[in-house]
């Protein structure tokens, strides 16, 4: 955004995907690198964010939503006068490396991975040993 009298604004937006990632990303930016705050509103002369589809348009039907563009996991970001250019983007990339780091397995691993453990928790209940186990159950 630009305006030549003004020069330019300091909105960012990131779409996630989904509320959860929106969430996510908002908490590592607030918790872990310090970016910025979660609002509802983004007038302040701190950087504040929101996570549009259950904020601010929460009140919009989803069709109207999907047409202005606002997916549910869509974050606004009004980035505020304190810090450099460089630290903001800094904070921001590291927050999106550790998010990175943080996904979840794909569904068929995690799907085994739940499935293993119910197998072993039922074993242990059982006071069994578990095949892949040294233990049982004391």
């Amino acid at each position: 955004m630009g305006n030549p009298g003004y020069g330019y604004g300091g909105m960012l937006c990131v779409d996630m995907g989904t509320e959860e990632r929106a969430n996510r990303l908002m908490h590592l930016l607030q918790n872990t690198t310090q970016f910025g705050l979660m609002a509802v509103s983004l007038g302040y002369y701190e950087t504040l964010m929101s996570c549009s589809g259950s904020s601010t348009s929460s009140e919009m039907p989803p069709e109207d939503r999907a047409l202005a563009g606002i997916s549910p996991g869509l974050v606004r970001m009004s980035v505020g006068y304190n810090g450099t250019l460089e630290q903001r983007w800094a904070q921001f990339e590291r927050a999106l490396a550790i998010m990175k780091q943080q996904q979840p397995p794909p569904l068929a691993l995690a799907a085994t991975t739940a499935a293993t453990l119910h197998h072993n928790a039922a074993a242990a209940d059982r006071d069994v040993p578990d095949a892949g186990s040294n233990h049982r159950k004391h």
